[in-house]
């Protein structure tokens, strides 16, 4: 493989987005200047109708609506308790998106009034959705201020196309917005949970900043708490639009120990601290797998390779152990797309295994003070993962390019569990931003 042309921004190797497999030169550009830029839409694997169904399955197009916040609205509108309205794939926030919700009870009567949500379909069905209950995204994104003239950003972004085909795929990171769009720390608060430090995990919730900077009105006051510490006063400092770091401080304020404080917060959203930072070392793990120049399109003894099913989405909890004997044969299916290299999604039983690739993670996970064993985590068990595994390559998908005036369309489709992000910084490099 040729060395990256590039190396990624500060804010990007924080998150452990350590390269670029194309070495082509970037041209970048602003991927989310309105909303609108940046359209997503769910290839959703539809629960069936059903007249008599329990259930309510919504379609729903939003703008500028995190998913937590979503569910949690629509909840809030029917008169439903909080963890009622269930999806089954995290759509950006600063995106036109469609995406299935349901709960269990009788379609609304009418629309949800919800600002800048629009429920496109409600109907019965016989089950509700559950997390991964979909095939993958179609994506529409504007890329504007573009570095260089429209028609040699294409030029360039057609020739990072096919040096991507050339190298087998596109690295499957986990996105920046993974680990929070806005400020990027979840995976620095499951860290703390996984640790057992139940107290660092709200005080990191609370006040922590990523590398680069917060964008949003809470500085002064995380800043203030960071120094005070009086969740009391806290509250009169922290924007009312914060709600999550609220309802942590109210829990604060009437004395509540750190566990108690952190179950104020939905159960998804405590869940997701512990899933950002096994996506942190994932993405740690193949950026040290790169350079250690190990393959990512080939598989070794020791590595892990994961199927690729009949409806292309790979199966996380089901791989195959790589070893001399069976070397050919794995090799084989990868070079045939029948299946990828796998990275481990830590977890209380996941095997680190004994070649270079489990190493490497070994490595990763001494320098994070971190044992498999410690992702039941004793101090909230219901947050236990037993941990999976992830491609290390997503295949290059069909890739839409089409001049808008001053600014380019990519228009493709993801599986489930791949970021658009990922993707389209291949194409913008250094330079790409929201």
């Amino acid at each position: 493989m040729s060395p990256p042309a590039e190396n990624p921004p500060a804010s990007e190797r924080a998150l452990g987005l350590g390269f670029y497999l194309s070495p082509t030169p970037g041209v970048p550009g602003r991927i989310k200047a309105t909303d609108e830029s940046f359209r997503v839409r769910e290839i959703s694997s539809y629960p069936l109708p059903d007249p008599n169904g329990p259930f309510t399955v919504l379609r729903v197009e939003s703008r500028g609506w995190e998913q937590h916040e979503l569910a949690g609205a629509i909840a809030r509108r029917l008169g439903l308790p909080a963890r009622s309205v269930r999806w089954s794939g995290t759509k950006d926030r600063r995106a036109v998106a469609e995406r299935l919700l349901s709960y269990r009870g009788a379609p609304p009567p009418g629309d949800l009034a919800l600002a800048n949500a629009v429920v496109l379909e409600a109907y019965r069905a016989r089950d509700g959705l559950v997390l991964g209950h979909h095939y993958g995204n179609t994506f529409e994104v504007r890329v504007t201020d573009l570095a260089a003239p429209v028609a040699d950003a294409l030029r360039a972004y057609r020739r990072t196309e096919e040096a991507l085909r050339r190298a087998g795929g596109v690295p499957n990171f986990f996105g920046p917005q993974r680990f929070g769009e806005v400020r990027p720390v979840t995976h620095e608060v499951g860290r703390a949970l996984v640790r057992g430090d139940l107290a660092g995990a709200v005080e990191c919730y609370l006040v922590a900043r990523p590398v680069g900077g917060e964008e949003g009105t809470g500085d002064a006051a995380r800043t203030a708490y960071a120094q005070h510490h009086d969740a009391v006063r806290a509250l009169r400092e922290f924007p009312r639009e914060y709600r999550f770091e609220r309802s942590l401080l109210e829990r604060l304020a009437e004395g509540a120990p750190p566990d108690r404080a952190l179950r104020a917060l939905p159960y998804e959203l405590r869940r997701l601290f512990v899933h950002a930072f096994q996506a942190y070392l994932f993405n740690r793990w193949l950026t040290r797998r790169r350079a250690s120049s190990l393959p990512l399109d080939r598989p070794v003894p020791g590595d892990r390779i994961v199927r690729v099913g009949r409806d292309g989405t790979t199966r996380s909890q089901d791989s195959v152990e790589v070893s001399e004997e069976n070397l050919p044969e794995c090799t084989d299916l990868v070079v045939r797309g029948g299946a990828f290299v796998a990275g481990p999604l830590v977890g209380a039983e996941t095997p680190i295994g004994t070649g270079p690739g489990g190493a490497l993670i070994a490595d990763v996970l001494a320098e994070e003070s971190v044992e498999p064993a410690r992702f039941n985590v004793p101090a909230a068990p219901e947050l236990a993962s037993r941990g999976a595994w992830r491609s290390a390559l997503l295949p290059v998908p069909p890739i839409g390019l089409a001049a808008d005036g001053e600014s380019i369309w990519f228009r493709f489709s993801l599986p489930k569990g791949a970021y658009a992000t990922i993707l389209l910084r291949e194409f913008l490099k250094r330079g790409a931003s929201a």
